[in-house]
């Protein structure tokens, strides 16, 4: 049987989107004829991205309760009450034979009506602190598929299955040459590269850091590839220059993780999912602005394998050139590094999570 109905909810930010799109692909790999959509909240990126990748979105009027008193806390719980009656029509609207859900606002209404429905649901956290929305649905899951140790913390254990988070598939195996990818860039192919990446939307603190340390890392001999974001294009542009490329974003990342020969990042799940596969000596610098100071607590789980350097924001400018210094003069240290992150890939992350989805329409069907 393969005119499955999947509902899959996720979004705010690209770490919940891509990992649904790419539980979506996967599970269309395995059921041409399955029917898929897509709940987020209204205003949100995924009520962009997920038509890009050729699914169908509704969306919730929902959105996340603010620290400080604001009107956007007063109209919460009309919010919620609006999301939850649309939710339930949307689930007996569309029938699913199971849902899943990776993580924000949204997809508290929609799995609070699948599980009212007798619809099962799987749940994906990508990070190492649990998101509040998972935490308050973990109860009435079936499954919850996980990337890291300790989750029990935040979970039943019966629950857990530990996959790894969803990545795009031109990652898990890159076959690019080094010298090839640095090529592609105009760079000179033997000299180094180093990769900064700041998200889609751009890291200011990391901009300012990058902008301030120019002159240093020409001292060094480093080519620069450095995504600084859309927010951030028109200010940084203009330091372009033969050993500095600067982009908004980079649309080709198996390039630009081919030509890399080390990485400056942020901590976002979907970033440490990804340098994971790709093995090159990374250091961290957590957003100190996201829920629960998840990115530090991402960054962390991989120093504590000695697997990256983590330097919090306000200490990049007392210890990030010593930091630098000591990685680029050491190539014990630079293999260490690669060869324990590396060592941390789960590149068969989304096959396992849709593993876990199959046995519950295996047991649904069963049941029938």
């Amino acid at each position: 049987m393969g005119n499955y109905k999947f509902i899959v909810s996720g979004g705010g930010t690209g770490g919940h989107i891509y990992p649904a799109i790419a539980i979506a692909n996967e599970l269309k790999c395995r059921y041409a004829d399955a029917e898929f959509l897509f709940v987020g909240a209204k205003d949100k990126m995924e009520m962009e991205k997920v038509p890009q990748a050729g699914y169908t979105i509704k969306g919730l009027w929902i959105s996340g309760l603010q620290r400080k008193l604001t009107l956007k806390n007063v109209m919460f719980p009309i919010k919620l009450i609006s999301s939850l009656v649309k939710a339930r029509n949307i689930v007996k609207q569309f029938q699913p034979d199971v849902a899943i859900g990776t993580g924000g606002f949204a997809s508290g209404p929609l799995l609070k009506m699948a599980a009212r429905a007798k619809v099962p649901y799987v749940l994906q956290e990508q990070n190492s602190y649990a998101g509040i929305t998972n935490k308050l649905l973990a109860a009435k899951a079936h499954k919850i598929c996980v990337a890291y140790d300790g989750m029990h913390r935040f979970f039943p254990k019966e629950k857990i299955v530990k996959t790894g988070n969803p990545v795009r598939s031109d990652l898990v195996e890159i076959s690019i040459d080094q010298q090839q990818a640095k090529v592609s860039f105009k760079f000179d192919a033997k000299k180094p590269v180093l990769l900064v990446l700041g998200g889609s939307l751009g890291a200011r603190r990391i901009n300012q850091l990058v902008e301030k340390e120019l002159s240093f890392f020409a001292t060094l001999g480093l080519q620069l590839l450095w995504q600084c974001g859309k927010f951030y294009w028109e200010e940084y542009q203009k330091y372009e220059s033969e050993d500095v490329r600067v982009r908004p974003f980079l649309n080709q990342m198996d390039y630009s993780y081919a030509a890399a020969d080390f990485v400056i990042s942020r901590a976002g799940a979907g970033s440490v999912s990804e340098l994971c596969l790709v093995g090159k000596p990374t250091i961290f610098i957590p957003s100190p602005n996201v829920a629960e100071d998840h990115q530090t607590k991402n960054a962390k789980a991989l120093v504590n394998e000695d697997a990256a350097i983590m330097i919090m924001e306000k200490e990049l400018d007392a210890q990030f050139q010593n930091h630098f210094k000591n990685l680029l003069g050491s190539e014990v240290r630079q293999n260490q590094l690669s060869k324990n992150i590396k060592r941390l890939a789960l590149p068969k992350a989304t096959s396992h999570i849709v593993d876990e989805i199959e046995k519950l329409l295996l047991s649904k069907t069963a049941t029938h």
